[in-house]
């Protein structure tokens, strides 16, 4: 992996002045992602966040070549240009050594749910792309509706707590392993937080051939509602807490690459209660539902410690 030095002379990918919100997990994960490789990059974006504040017509914040696409086929449209990029090269037209990176993101709303059916048909062809999920587990740039990233518990614009309802009733969907099911070479799960992990994660995904995947926490200060200087340390937190594990998957071998001790395992309740979307939850009558999430939260953890150094796909 590259020095820091060296990382900070890099030239941006995603230049400053965009439109997306002050405190924007979205923009860290991009801009840390894109300095996992050297080589050009080409570029595409679901309809997002991501998309519609850094391509407001007529400007643009990418210093990339950038294809924006539907919300439903992020990973089509780039291994579609991929495609093209190997036929080229196959007739002489691109040199046989100019080596060119293709990269899909999409939020989880374009990731999870309306462009699962494109990811997984991409993933299962084998094309050399890194597809990245910048999860901040809501429709943020529509209203905060619920996801299938969305947690259990939270309230949002469309399960909204109140009388009738403490939040989301559902657990959020494991898509890390369901890209993992794919059989693929190299699935991680990392935060914006953790940005010498999500580098090294990074560099793997371009540097192996055939398709890599990355989920990367990416909190929302509007959507969680949080002061917007806290976005790291909240995703921090989320490790800490055993909420979103660090992991890859390399060749269908399971690593955790952080381990939280027991000692220094921060309670849900402590992360929950940071974040406005989850204050319902403190309210008398709603301990089970912390308790809950606290069950689930601890389950997992239990499932990814036994898997550790395993092979499980």
């Amino acid at each position: 992996m590259a020095k820091l030095k060296d990382l900070a002379e890099m030239p941006e990918r995603l230049s400053g002045g965009h439109r997306l919100c002050a405190g924007c997990g979205a923009s860290i994960a991009v801009r840390q992602i894109l300095r996992g490789t050297q080589d050009d990059v080409v570029v595409g974006c679901a309809t997002g966040c991501l998309e519609v504040a850094t391509t407001i017509y007529p400007y643009t914040a990418w210093e990339v070549p950038f294809i924006h696409n539907a919300f439903e086929n992020s990973a089509a449209t780039v291994t579609g240009a991929e495609a093209a990029y190997q036929a080229l090269q196959r007739k002489g037209k691109i040199p046989a050594g100019k080596k060119i990176k293709f990269v899909a993101f999409g939020g989880d709303g374009g990731t999870y749910d309306i462009g699962l059916q494109s990811l997984s048909g991409a993933l299962e062809r084998g094309h050399d792309f890194v597809y990245v999920c910048y999860d901040n587990e809501a429709y943020m740039n529509t209203g905060i509706q619920r996801s299938s990233a969305t947690p259990y518990g939270a309230s949002t614009s469309t399960v909204p707590a109140g009388v009738c309802s403490f939040g989301k009733p559902q657990q959020r969907k494991d898509l890390a392993m369901i890209a993992a099911a794919h059989h693929i070479p190299y699935v991680a799960q990392g935060t914006i937080a953790h940005w010498n992990d999500l580098l090294m994660k990074a560099e793997k995904a371009f540097n192996t051939p055939g398709p890599a995947f990355l989920l990367v926490l990416a909190p929302c200060p509007r959507g969680w509602i949080f002061p917007i200087e806290k976005t790291v340390e909240i995703a921090k937190e989320a490790v800490d807490s055993c909420f979103w594990p660090l992991y890859e998957i390399e060749h269908g071998v399971f690593k955790l690459n952080k381990k939280v001790p027991d000692a220094k395992k921060v309670p849900m309740v402590e992360w929950l209660k940071k974040q406005k979307r989850f204050k319902h939850l403190f309210q008398e009558g709603c301990e089970k539902y912390l308790e809950n999430i606290q069950v689930q939260v601890d389950e997992e953890w239990a499932r990814y410690n036994r898997m550790n150094g395993e092979k499980i796909f």
